[in-house]
């Protein structure tokens, strides 16, 4: 049985002449322990489905179920940290336990386990306005992993980081998930990224958000990001550009036409650059 699964999916936002559907219908299937990544272009929808999963929204049509009996299944982390300046690196990784009402003995020792495996055990007692915006993104992902859930929703959680730390922080979130088992749903606008994190790839077409396209990259587990130097890593990326150089396109029509007043409908970009990242 999978783990998530949503059927005929489907979210709007407003009202009337101004309705827009965001997202949907989507159809989707996630396996235990498997690791899956969205890309797609920006503001196809992506946020919206990891923030429906994670109960921060509730569609408008179709369902999206977690299949679990944990009273708090998910954990998420965002782009942007999520984490609170005005508590210890200690006190944020133990948040998600406090509110469980973990023993604090317990749930100290927990978040200090998971310190210790990101590396900030000397830090518990900083503050994150002391820390490096790797840092800070180390203690995000140890507070979910803390409250050791059964499946990890992550919205672009490395986006703001420059590509050396990126590189480096990829490579521990492959050897945790692939050390926990944990179910995944990464939300990435890095191709490459994508390929070296996910059994599964799966592509979005623009607003309305759809799942067009899923790849299989052909590297067993465990993995490395070693894979990034395989003759075949280049070839699938190139060609998942290729699945979404029209959708990017469609989304840039869309944007264009908002700015320009033709339409109700936000902007919308593409992809820039590479054809490895998306912007």
């Amino acid at each position: 049985m999978p783990k998530i699964r949503a059927s005929g999916l489907t979210r709007t936002f407003g009202r009337g002449s101004g309705l827009l559907t965001a997202l949907g219908p989507v159809e989707l299937k996630v396996a235990r322990g498997e690791f899956v990544c969205l890309v797609g272009p920006s503001g196809c929808g992506k946020s919206t489905l990891l923030r429906i999963a994670a109960g921060l929204l509730r569609p408008s049509a179709g369902e999206l179920e977690l299949r679990t009996d944990a009273r708090h299944p998910a954990a998420m982390i965002f782009q942007d940290y999520g984490i609170y300046d005005w508590k210890t690196v200690l006190a944020n990784v133990r948040f998600g336990l406090d509110i469980q009402r973990v023993p604090r003995k317990e749930a100290d020792a927990r978040a200090r386990e998971w310190l210790g495996r990101m590396g900030l055990a000397e830090f518990e007692d900083a503050y994150p306005a002391a820390l490096s915006g790797g840092m800070r993104q180390r203690v995000a992902i140890a507070r979910a992993l803390a409250v050791e859930p059964e499946i990890l929703l992550m919205d672009e959680p490395f986006a703001a980081l420059d590509a050396q730390l990126r590189t480096i922080l990829q490579d521990e979130l492959l050897a945790l998930t692939q050390s926990t088992s944990t179910t995944a749903v990464f939300i990435t606008h890095s191709l490459e990224e994508a390929l070296v994190l996910g059994d599964r790839v799966l592509v979005m077409s623009a607003r309305p958000g759809r799942i067009i396209a899923e790849r299989t990259p052909p590297f067993s587990r465990p993995r490395t990001g070693e894979v990034r130097s395989d003759p075949a890593f280049t070839l699938l990326k190139d060609e998942l550009w290729e699945l979404l150089r029209g959708e990017v396109g469609r989304g840039e029509h869309a944007g264009r036409n908002h700015r320009s007043g033709r339409s109700g409908l936000p902007g919308q970009s593409g992809y820039s650059g590479s054809s490895a990242t998306l912007a």
